[in-house]
């Protein structure tokens, strides 16, 4: 009767060098790691990927401001915005309102939640405060406030629009506030809903 021939056993060669023999298992199945047979290099682990920087507009600034802050923002930039509108343009209504719309914008969304409806409000007083470097006059009070008067007039265009950009943009975040708020408390009642037995 013959024996099945057996072959010696054969080693392997890894990168680094280091051979390898094969070793009987252990009765649990996993293999035995002979005496000085060197381990096999296991694979260096991804580097973790940075976080993507954060979008251009989480990094503009984002202020909230109470009703009277947002009153006192719109007015102080128009009124600077004012004087420099006559000081280097010589009092031009077209750049005034133009810079009017932006400040409307600002101003309704950096006020806080609870005084949104303070910003339509704020921005027509803003305006006129601006108004008064560049509506020009003479003879005294009374006369600059006819000129005043007559620049508003004159330019309700302008107010109106800005009135009706604040005026939008806090209608949205109101809503989105409702929407927000009605999640939160369908969320709150679904667990309470789960906790009782």
């Amino acid at each position: 009767m013959e024996q099945p021939k057996t072959r010696p056993p054969q080693r392997r060669a890894f990168a680094d060098g280091a051979a390898v023999y094969p070793v009987p298992a252990r009765p649990g199945g996993r293999p035995v790691r002979a005496a000085g047979a060197a381990a096999r290099p296991r694979p260096a682990r991804p580097a973790a990927v940075p976080a993507a920087p954060a979008p251009l507009l989480r990094r503009l600034p984002n202020p909230r401001l109470t009703g009277l802050g947002a009153g006192l923002f719109a007015s102080a930039a128009m009124l600077v915005l004012g004087f420099l509108d006559a000081l280097l343009l010589d009092g031009s209504p077209l750049a005034y309102g133009l810079l009017f719309l932006p400040v409307s914008a600002l101003t309704a969304l950096w006020v806080r939640t609870a005084d949104l409806v303070t910003a339509p409000i704020s921005v027509p007083i803003a305006f006129a405060v601006g108004v008064v470097p560049i509506s020009g006059g003479s003879g005294g009070a009374g006369g600059r406030t006819m000129a005043v008067v007559t620049a508003l007039a004159v330019h309700a265009g302008w107010l109106y629009g800005g009135t009706l950009i604040a005026g939008l943009i806090t209608c949205v975040r109101k809503v989105r506030d409702m929407g927000r708020r009605q999640r939160a408390a369908a969320t709150a009642a679904a667990r309470r809903a789960g906790a009782r037995p």
